[in-house]
């Protein structure tokens, strides 16, 4: 008995140490890597016109394109959401991208990127590093933090996959987001529509349609 009860126990422990490798392997696989990538353009926009209705937890939602938005990157942050507001199910992650001088001297500068509360942040050890990507205009100006709509659950996965370190392609649209329910809360969430703003209401809302990675 005692030899069946050291095995058993050896087991479950032996078990134990698996799952816990197995989470320890896949926070730092899903935490990617630091790398820089060279000769990405800006992103494209174009004129466009349409729109997706959708409804979440009695919310009626309207999904407005304001342009078509082709964007090449370099990924230096994620950050997933999942709470229960509604721009936590409308978009579980936000993806601090770059392009440019920003993606291609990132493995050289260290710009601490982070990204919390729906925000992203960058703060380099000095300016002197960053005059050869504009200062601090040129990290704003080639870098946004996108919030993720996916048009569709194969998007959705795909967005999932998306990890720091990734050189990749997004499709789809710029988008205003603006949601009713029939107790007359309404809701509100609006792209920006250039790279050179800051601040409040300076990221991109962007609704996915194709996810490629480079």
């Amino acid at each position: 008995m005692k030899n069946k009860s050291n095995l058993k126990r050896n087991v479950v422990c032996g078990i134990i140490l698996i799952i816990v490798a197995a989470v320890i392997v896949l926070i730092i696989y899903r935490g990617g890597t630091r790398r820089a990538v060279s000769g990405i353009d800006d992103p494209i926009q174009t004129d466009t016109a349409g729109e997706t209705l959708m409804e979440i937890d009695d919310y009626h939602i309207t999904i407005s394109y304001q342009y078509n938005y082709d964007i090449e990157a370099l990924v230096v942050h994620t950050q997933d959401y999942w709470g229960f507001n509604l721009d936590d199910k409308l978009a579980r992650k936000d993806l601090a991208l770059a392009w440019g001088a920003v993606a291609e001297y990132n493995e050289w500068v260290d710009f601490h990127w982070g990204q919390g509360g729906r925000w992203y942040s960058f703060k380099p050890d000095s300016y002197s590093e960053i005059e050869a990507v504009g200062g601090m205009a040129g990290i704003s100006q080639h870098s946004a933090n996108t919030h993720v709509i996916p048009a569709n659950d194969g998007i959705a996965w795909k967005v999932q996959c998306i990890r720091r370190g990734d050189h990749i392609r997004l499709k789809g649209y710029l988008v205003n987001v603006d949601a009713y329910k029939s107790d007359g809360t309404r809701y509100y969430w609006h792209s920006s529509t250039t790279r050179t703003d800051t601040g409040d209401g300076s990221c991109e809302v962007m609704y996915v349609t194709d996810v490629t990675w480079l």
